[in-house]
């Protein structure tokens, strides 16, 4: 192909002005490596018929990879989606105080494996535990990587080869696509579903239970509710029914909350403590939803369970590091005192904000953004939980629109799409909210100290396409 003969070879590209530059700014291996890897692209384009040879395009591509290579590409993001355990932005947020004090866990060297009481070896899985196991009111804890190697590693051990009994409307997916009847055929389980997506009986379950059943499980619907002509297996039923007939039952509570801590919106969640007073044998939740600490799947309950999930050899490759453990032990001494908690805990601290905290706020940007002559209004907002947490549960909030100078509609959404994509590209990006035409900016995750770097974010960006 005649295109594919334009295409310039490295060493004509290294030979230009502009890569002489770059490779003075950073070493000749990786601009080598970007070029390489830019050609290689730009080929499969031509033979596609998607690209053409355009020296200019291949320099630019090069240096603005190369700086990318050089630069972070896991960045902070400023949330102005009012969404507080946002998926896509690392689930629960870290306080100044947690990352302060894990630090100084983590700085230097530390006792993983290492007893100091008896100056010998010991295990990592020691860590964390004997606190969690006062906040869940458990026997014993284990700590996993998330709460899917939670779940894999209790089927593995107690349900291999055999069947987990779980009702057709708790067979649920997540974010990511996981899930459950996935991670019970990976976990060598045999799924049997009982009930049915609107109702399960206990009787379903009694049904079903054979000299094959391993488990009976039970999961949260953390993400989604099922409304009408309802019934679902109690704690309660499904507890007498494995002792009965001396099965364990095991309990996904997905969201992991320890207690209501004076939330409304919480009243009817699940906390783990009162979950386990039951006598469910064990329950598995995430450390990065609302317990507002580090991904991490907490498996909770009887000991002599938890004492077999020690010895299973999976273990070994779901285990968390010295970094989730600092920053799981920290954040769970929090939980001890309340006042602590709202103030230290990232996550609580934002909902324990007042309306009227948040309508100031949102006062405070509009004058910040006044000052730099942009127009905005405060308005009224939803904010959200997130994560898959409290499906349908709304956190009144306010929020910051911008009243964007345009003759028409669809201009204004035009130019509300330019505005809103900009942020994104900034040196600390800022992610707002584009709806119906209009960009927002929720006051609910904004901390104090990013309200200025918001508004100045926005003033250049707005003064950048708006003028």
């Amino acid at each position: 192909m005649d295109e594919l003969k334009k295409i310039p070879g490295v060493d004509t590209l290294l030979h230009t002005q502009e890569i002489r530059e770059l490779v003075a700014e950073t070493n000749i291996d990786l601009v080598k490596y970007v070029i390489r890897n830019v050609l290689s692209e730009l080929k499969d384009g031509v033979r596609k018929g998607k690209q053409l040879a355009n020296q200019q395009l291949i320099l630019h591509k090069v240096i603005t990879e190369t700086k990318i290579l050089r630069s972070n590409y896991l960045k902070k993001v400023i949330n102005g989606t009012g969404i507080v355990i946002h998926t896509n932005l690392g689930r629960a947020p870290y306080s100044r105080d947690l990352l302060n004090e894990a630090f100084e866990v983590l700085n230097g060297y530390n006792n993983l494996e290492f007893d100091l009481d008896t100056a010998s070896r010991g295990s990592r899985n020691a860590h964390a535990s004997d606190l969690l196991k006062y906040l869940c009111g458990a026997e014993d804890v284990l700590v996993v990587n998330n709460n899917a190697a939670a779940v894999v590693l209790i089927l593995r051990a107690f349900a291999k080869g055999r069947d987990v009994i779980v009702s057709r409307g708790e067979l649920i997916e997540i974010g990511g696509s996981f899930r459950l009847p996935d991670i019970i055929a990976s976990s060598d389980c045999h799924m049997r579903e009982v009930g049915t997506t609107n109702k399960t009986k206990v009787t379903d379950y009694e049904k079903a239970i054979s000299e094959h059943t391993g488990v009976l499980f039970k999961a949260h619907k953390s993400n989604y509710s099922i409304e009408g002509f309802t019934q679902e297996v109690s704690l309660d039923e499904l507890v007498a029914l494995g002792k009965k007939n001396k099965i364990p039952v095991v309990y996904d509570m997905g969201s992991g909350l320890l207690n209501d801590y004076s939330v409304k919106e919480f009243k009817h969640e699940p906390n783990v403590k009162q979950t386990l007073k039951l006598g469910v044998d064990l329950v598995c939740f995430s450390g990065d939803k609302l317990l507002g600490g580090p991904q991490a799947g907490i498996i909770a309950g009887k000991k002599k369970l938890i004492e077999k999930l020690k010895k299973e050899p999976l273990l070994r490759a779901l285990r968390v590091d010295k970094l989730t453990l600092a920053f799981l032990e920290t954040n769970n001494r929090y939980f001890l005192d309340e006042s602590v908690l709202y103030q230290k805990n990232l996550f609580y601290k934002m909902l324990n904000q007042s309306p009227q905290e948040l309508e100031n706020k949102a006062n405070r940007c509009k004058a910040l953004l006044a000052k730099c002559k942009i127009d905005a209004e405060v308005i009224q907002n939803k904010g959200q939980f997130g994560g898959g947490a409290l499906p349908g549960k709304e956190i009144d909030s306010f929020a910051v629109q911008l009243n964007l100078k345009k003759d028409t509609a669809r201009q204004r959404s035009e130019l509300a799409k330019m505005i809103y994509k900009e942020l994104l590209q900034q040196k600390i990006p800022v992610l707002g909210i584009l709806r119906k035409g209009n960009i927002y900016f929720d006051m609910l995750c904004i901390t104090d100290g990013e309200m200025e770097l918001v508004t100045e974010s926005i003033a250049q960006v707005h003064k950048k396409l708006a003028g």
